[in-house]
């Protein structure tokens, strides 16, 4: 499966599941990263981490590691 973590940027995705700390999944659905959502990856820090991505009117950053719990379906 693609996490986000795989994706470069330009690259958008529909949100399948967010997996990781019960505290950060919360979190995340709080800034309305749920299931189904439309994502784009904006960009990357020099090496890789963070990632930042468009959800929504928001922008959100998030650590590679917290990327990689968040599976994605590619459209593109």
């Amino acid at each position: 499966m693609t996490t986000l973590a795989d994706l470069v940027p330009g690259q958008t995705a529909e949100v399948l599941s967010v997996t990781g700390d019960p505290a950060l999944v919360q979190r995340l659905y709080e800034f309305g990263l749920l299931e189904g959502e439309r994502i784009e990856v904006l960009a990357l820090a020099l090496l890789g981490d963070p990632i930042e991505i468009s959800l929504g009117n928001s922008r959100l950053t998030l650590r590679r590691a917290e990327a990689a719990g968040i599976t994605v379906r590619s459209e593109e």
